[in-house]
């Protein structure tokens, strides 16, 4: 069930990277049936085309380009691009990334530079692309950047991802204040565990590793991709207009279960409870 108007994001403009699939691919759809004009971007053409496909036969407007946010010449390519076809950018979504599970010291310069060139120097390309065009238009808009559960944290195994997620936060909360004063927003969201395509495969690709995850939240399942792009159109549109700066956790309280120095303490049973209340009244 969709909890929004049709007309929402009415004629909104909005740019999602790495829109073609996953939950690019989710959030893209979202604003389409609330009324936006989508323009994705991703390195590969053919799922770009097979996007548009989808997008066009529900009668849905959608522009497509491929293009590699790390290399800063095809993002201003393709800015240009979206400009000179619908005439302006509403909304910017920095979705594209990459990330894999490893032992740190496994890692060569060239996967590290592989994920921070995605996630963070893609996300910042992007943003000054965008950003830079709204301030000599004088246009408003607002970003939404997807960030992850252990930006603020780290987390082991996956240090690329960590570093280069907490400089999008950063990045996320020093715009919230510097180009407020010209009506550009910024909000992020922080992602627990959502089955993606092809994202599982490299970060828990056995049905133990997916097991072990799900075990780590309170609520014991995964999100639904209609729960995140619901945030997602949420955050966007102009009902959240007041909302600069934050980073929304949606994660069923994973990160919060990992948090609490005594939240182990879900494993011990009601008997073993029973035994230490009365071991707790003997010390008295």
């Amino acid at each position: 069930m969709n909890p929004f108007s049709p007309d929402m994001l009415r004629d909104k403009v909005i740019i999602v990277t790495g829109g073609a699939t996953g939950l690019g691919q989710a959030m893209s759809e979202q604003f389409a049936e609330l009324g936006a004009k989508l323009a994705i971007c991703g390195r590969r053409q053919a799922a770009l085309d097979q996007a548009a496909e989808v997008f066009h036969s529900k009668g849905q407007d959608i522009y497509v380009q491929s293009c590699d946010v790390r290399d800063p010449v095809q993002v201003s390519e393709f800015v240009k691009a979206v400009y000179s076809h619908y005439g302006k950018v509403d909304i910017l979504v920095n979705n594209a990334a990459g990330n894999f599970i490893s032992p740190t010291e496994r890692l060569s310069h060239r996967a590290v530079d592989s994920v921070l060139g995605i996630v963070l120097h893609g996300t910042f390309y992007m943003t000054l692309e965008v950003g830079k065009k709204w301030i000599e238009l004088g246009h408003p808009g607002t970003m939404l950047n997807i960030v992850t559960t252990y930006a603020s944290t780290g987390s082991g195994y996956v240090t690329p991802s960590a570093a280069a997620k907490a400089g999008v936060l950063a990045l996320t909360r020093s715009l919230a204040v510097e180009w407020a004063p010209y009506g550009i927003r910024q909000v992020a969201i922080a992602p627990g565990a959502f089955p993606i395509d092809g994202a599982d495969s490299r970060l828990s690709p056995t049905p133990e590793l997916q097991q072990q995850l799900i075990d780590r939240i309170p609520i014991k399942r995964a999100g639904s991709k209609e729960e995140l792009t619901h945030l997602a159109a949420f955050l966007v549109s102009d009902y959240a207009g007041f909302i600069n700066g934050e980073v929304i956790t949606i994660d069923g309280g994973e990160w919060l279960q990992g948090a609490g120095q005594f939240n182990g303490l879900t494993e011990v049973s009601h008997e073993q409870w029973d035994e230490l209340a009365r071991m707790t009244r003997k010390g008295k």
